[in-house]
Formats: C-alpha cells, sequence, structure tokens
C-alpha cells in the first residue's frame, strides 16, 4: 500500500494500539513506539501455565461498549465471556459478601437505617446526569451529604485512603461516582455484578490490534524508547528513538504526562511544561501469586482495614478458571504508593515477604507450601490523581507544538483510566489528527494475511508476539 502520510505514535498500550489501528483504517501509515518488548501498557501480560496472563488485573464491564465494538470490527465476539462474580468486604477481621443489594442489608458492620443509606447511594449514582455538579466537591463531602457521615467513615474513607493514602482528602466526587456508576451500571436483572474476560487475556486482544496494524502496512516497533522531538519553524517533523530517527507528518504521544514533558524538553513553552507537570500520579506496586489452592470463593475483596497494606484481595481465577493457567490459582494484591516509598523499591523477596506477612492475617489457615511462584510488577505512572476541579487540570490534546497530539489516562475524564476509555480516545484522537492532515474519512480495507509472509515480516511478527 502507498502512504502519503505518517504518523508516528509513542507508547504501545491500548490508546497507542488503538490510534494506530483507526490511523490505518484511514490509509495513513502508524508506526507506534514502545519501550517495552511487547505491546500493552499497564495491561501487558507474561505467562502462567501456557497462557498469557496481565501484570496488573483486568476485566470489562457490561458498559464497556468501546471495548466491545473494537472486537466485534476483530471478528472476535466468540472470545468475550461475561461472568458472574461475587464482591466482598473485609472488615473487623470479618468477611462480607457485597455482591447484591440483598447483601448490603446484612452488611452488620452498619446500622440498618445506614445499610438502607449505602444500598441507596447506588440509585442516587445512577440518577446523576450532569457531573459538573460534583466537580467542586470532594469524594469525603458528597458521600456525607447524600448517605451520611458514618457509610463515608465506614465504609468509603478506609477504601480511599487505601487507594490514594495521604491525598485520599483531595480525592474529587467524580472520581468516585464514576467508579460507582460503573459497578452499578455491570449487573444481571437480579442485581449481581456481571464482568467480562477476553478469552486469552487483554494480550491475545492486543495481538489482534498488532496484526491489523501491521497489515494495513503500519509498523510496531517494540524495544525502542522515543527520546525527543525533532522540531523545525514550530512543527514536528520526527521523533528521534534509540534506534534511530522516525520521519512523520504528525505525532501522537500516549505516555504519561511526565514522560511526555521530559520528551519536549526545550522545545515547548516553560508554561506548558508546567501543565503538564501539574497532574501527579501513585505509583503502584502488585504482587501476582500462583497458588495450588484458593483463598476464597470472592473475584473482589475490598479491605477495610487501616492496618492491612493493600488496597484489594483480586482472585483472579474466580473470574477466569483456573485451569486456563494450569490449574494454578491466580491472586493479585494492589498497593498504590509513592515512588518514594521504600516498598516501590524493595527487592522482590522482601515485597514477597511482606505480602505473605498481611496475607496470613487474613487468611490464617494460609500457608506458604501453597504458593508455587510470585511475580512483583511495578508500574511508575499507575493512577493520576483525580482532585477537586481536575478538569481545570487536563491539558488539551493539540500542544503549542503543530502537528504534536497527545492523548493519556490522565485526560480520560470524567471517567477513570481503563482499557475501554483508552481505546475510546485513542481511536477519537486518531480521527482527529487524520481531519487535520487532510485525510480522507472513507476507511481502507486492510491488505490480505498473505501480505505479511515475507522473511522480514516473519521475524517482526514473531518479535512483536505477545
Amino acid at each position: 500500500m502507498e502512504f502519503k502520510k505518517c504518523v508516528c505514535v509513542i507508547g504501545g498500550g491500548f490508546t497507542g494500539l488503538a490510534a494506530a489501528y483507526e490511523l490505518s483504517r484511514r490509509g495513513v501509515k502508524a508506526v507506534v513506539v514502545e519501550s517495552d518488548q511487547a505491546v500493552g501498557g499497564l495491561a501487558g501480560s507474561f505467562e502462567v501455565g501456557g497462557e498469557w496472563l496481565e501484570k496488573f488485573y483486568h476485566h470489562w464491564f457490561k458498559s464497556d461498549v468501546y471495548v466491545l465494538q473494537l472486537i466485534e470490527e476483530l471478528d472476535a465476539q466468540d472470545r468475550v465471556m461475561y461472568r458472574r462474580t461475587r464482591t466482598g468486604m473485609y472488615f473487623a477481621g470479618n468477611f462480607f459478601k457485597l455482591s447484591t443489594p440483598v447483601d448490603v442489608l446484612k452488611f452488620t458492620a452498619l446500622s440498618m437505617p445506614n445499610r438502607l443509606r449505602l444500598d441507596l447511594l447506588a440509585l442516587k449514582v445512577r440518577k446523576i446526569r450532569d457531573w459538573k455538579k460534583l466537580e467542586s466537591l470532594t469524594a469525603s463531602e458528597w458521600v456525607s451529604s447524600v448517605a451520611g457521615a458514618s457509610v463515608f467513615s465506614t465504609v468509603w474513607e478506609p477504601l480511599l485512603r487505601g487507594k490514594f493514602g495521604p491525598f485520599a482528602p483531595e480525592i474529587s466526587a467524580v472520581w468516585l461516582w464514576n467508579k460507582l456508576n460503573l459497578r452499578g451500571g455491570s449487573r444481571d436483572r437480579k442485581g449481581r455484578e456481571v464482568l467480562a474476560y477476553f478469552r486469552g487475556g487483554f494480550a491475545a486482544l492486543g495481538q489482534l490490534m498488532a496484526d491489523e496494524i501491521k497489515a494495513s502496512g503500519g509498523e510496531i516497533r517494540t524495544g525502542s524508547s522515543a527520546t525527543s522531538l525533532v522540531v523545525e519553524m514550530g512543527r514536528v517533523k520526527a521523533v528521534r528513538t534509540s534506534e534511530g530517527v522516525i520521519s512523520a507528518d504528525a505525532v501522537i504521544a500516549t505516555t504519561a504526562l511526565p514522560i511526555i514533558a521530559q520528551l519536549l524538553g526545550t522545545d515547548a513553552p516553560a508554561g506548558y511544561l508546567e501543565k503538564l507537570w501539574a497532574i501527579r500520579y501513585l505509583a503502584n506496586v502488585c504482587i501476582v501469586l500462583e497458588l495450588d489452592r484458593s483463598l476464597s470463593s470472592t473475584y473482589w475483596l475490598n479491605i477495610v482495614d487501616p492496618t492491612f497494606p493493600f488496597v484489594g484481595v483480586i482472585e483472579h481465577t474466580n473470574l477466569e478458571a483456573a485451569k486456563t493457567y494450569g490449574q494454578r490459582h491466580i491472586v493479585y494484591l494492589s498497593r498504590y504508593l509513592l515512588e518514594s516509598d521504600p516498598l516501590y523499591t524493595a527487592s522482590d523477596s522482601h515485597v514477597l515477604e511482606y505480602c505473605l506477612l498481611h496475607l496470613k492475617r487474613m487468611f490464617p489457615q494460609f500457608s506458604s507450601e501453597w504458593l508455587r511462584a510470585h511475580h512483583v510488577w511495578r508500574a511508575r505512572y499507575a493512577q493520576p490523581l483525580v482532585v477537586r476541579g481536575y478538569s481545570a487540570l487536563i491539558p488539551r490534546s493539540e500542544t503549542p507544538i503543530e502537528c504534536f497530539y497527545i492523548s493519556t489516562m490522565a485526560q480520560i475524564y470524567p471517567q477513570d483510566r481503563g482499557t475501554n476509555y483508552a481505546i475510546r480516545d485513542g481511536r477519537a484522537i486518531a480521527r482527529k489528527v487524520a481531519s487535520s492532515l487532510g485525510v480522507s474519512s472513507e476507511l481502507v480495507q486492510p491488505q490480505p494475511r498473505s501480505g505479511l509472509c515475507s522473511e522480514q515480516n516473519t521475524a517482526d511478527q514473531h518479535r512483536f508476539r505477545l
């Protein structure tokens, strides 16, 4: 295929893949530059029992229409699996099931009037149509006003502190509203939560997208880091990478805002760089345990205990069967923290020891003999801090440098990060860039798969396979 325009996409997470996929459909050559050895970003994967598993826990909600639309375009609807899951809460040494409205009424940590207020909160959340009315409120102010101070201090305050630590009092009501809205909208007729997962994991979907990009003549260069831009007369001309220079008619950066600020260096006005640095992020340490048996029947266990250092215990194999992973039971323990926190830089063995110590407190029957393997993953820019008035902090997708655009998880608002909205925003920025380059809105059919069988392309496929 002969291309008239070329766009370099920095970052091979789902935003970058979606942007490259959409550009390819419009006859634009997309070149994706990804510093990791495989695409996926925060949805990147590793192998367990012959199957790919996400480094950081992932699932979809029934309301995640953008990813489901993409899967339909890729003719992979038969690989979407819907599962009823159990949600629970660990409070004061006890486990509570909280999967349905009836379960909430049995939550004895609250008085009956407050249980009703907690139950009604979900209904009140779904009636809110204009999220902008919540922008001036913190999560604390909002929940306390609609459900009462006792409900907030018992349930939501510990959860917010577990995730955001010292920044919990600053978190916007909009952030919490969106979380509640998502979970409340992903239920069956009996009020039970239903989540979706992709057969083969998120890696399989990422691979389908990568295959489509390459089938349309695009490129995916993994193990290659963008180091700076080539800017002439205020317009981007190319991207310098660890493996050479890529000339481009436009550039889309999808990495975290601080990384983009470093990439720009002196090429952008100081005021603009300050705006990129204005949004703060938390890092994350995620421990993945491979066990020979299950911890419990709960998929997502929220921790309401200030002495427990993890925000939740997520038993993935209560969503996708253990037989998928060679009969290994997969458990995630996640902690959001500052980059300066000693746990973030601790050795994997120290992180495991720390993790097992606390896990045994929660599950006294747990024995380290159950452990078959463990993995520790770290992400420096895992969660933007969505504070009160956050919309005023968000930079536009257009930048002061002509033909240089940004689309990052910090700009997904009022929604929070996630592959569904990453795909939505990636495709949206691609359409905007294609239009700015004067590219026809008519979609182009990808080249036949047989066109990828050259020796070089075969080597590339092997290199980029997840």
